[in-house]
């Protein structure tokens, strides 16, 4: 865990994963597919008390998209509608589409301000360490935003090694921990955190993102020992209760609510930057 922080001193950012690489209109009326949605559900989230939102692009036929025009037209279209007040992630997930080549090619392109990597995407043996390591440090030079994305205790203990070794220059990392993605029918437990936890050297900010039914036990337990939380659409469409959220906010404003029942503030996108900003 990260710090020794009363909870109520340690506001929780609460990152809202609006639609994905997969979901369609099929699965829910109000998946957001286009720059105009993503915008309003936004302004949806951010009142509902995100102050993050992790943001996937879609071409016009609705298929997962990495193009950085794309992005560059989401991303306007959001901070139109709610200026700074939420912090943009963008995805750089392949998707069974891009190769890792291109996957750091876009981010290159785009220099966002935030971005979340793959680990087990971009640390494959079509990238020369060589290689790998320059794109970190060009990552952390940059001062981009950069949250890892980890599968399970062995991702973790991969990263740290990278930077024990050196690979990965001081920046502005964060990691995410997918609890359940190998579960079956991936759904989460609560359970599934500890195996990241009793590995993890606390050295960088971490959040979590679960899947199914459990998703809100899933945050509010890492919310309890300190760490951050993602939900959305992305990888849950239903509430605590089991009904279908009427929209993305509907799962923000029920973590919000973990949040208050632990005594624990909800962050602002100031304060989001200013964590996940910091170099370490």
């Amino acid at each position: 865990m990260t710090g020794q922080a009363l909870l109520a001193d340690s506001p929780l950012i609460i990152t809202v994963a609006p639609n994905g690489a997969y979901k369609t209109a099929a699965d829910h009326p109000a998946v957001p597919l286009t720059a105009a949605a993503l915008a309003a559900e936004a302004r949806a989230c951010l009142d509902a008390g995100a102050a993050m939102m992790h943001m996937h692009v879609r071409q016009p036929d609705g298929r997962h998209s990495l193009d950085a025009q794309l992005y560059r037209e989401a991303l306007a279209a959001v901070k139109q509608a709610v200026g700074d007040r939420l912090l943009v992630q963008v995805t750089s997930e392949a998707a069974g589409i891009y190769r890792a080549a291109e996957q750091i090619a876009m981010v290159r392109e785009l220099r966002p301000e935030a971005v979340s990597i793959g680990l087990r995407e971009i640390a494959v043996p079509d990238i020369p360490e060589a290689e790998l390591a320059a794109f970190l440090a060009w990552l952390a030079r940059e001062r981009v935003m950069t949250q890892i994305i980890l599968y399970d205790a062995a991702d973790v203990a991969r990263w740290q090694a990278l930077r024990a070794r050196g690979l990965v220059p001081p920046g502005a990392w964060s990691v995410l921990f997918v609890l359940g993605r190998y579960a079956a029918g991936q759904v989460s437990s609560p359970r599934d955190l500890l195996p990241f936890l009793q590995v993890f050297d606390g050295s960088l900010p971490w959040a979590i993102c679960a899947f199914g039914q459990e998703e809100h036990a899933c945050v509010t337990t890492a919310a309890a020992f300190g760490g951050h939380v993602r939900v959305g659409f992305e990888n849950n469409l239903k509430l605590r209760d089991g009904s279908i959220a009427s929209g993305n906010a509907a799962l923000v404003r029920q973590a919000g609510e973990g949040a208050r029942a632990l005594g624990r503030p909800l962050a602002s996108a100031a304060e989001a930057r200013g964590l996940y900003g910091a170099i370490r």
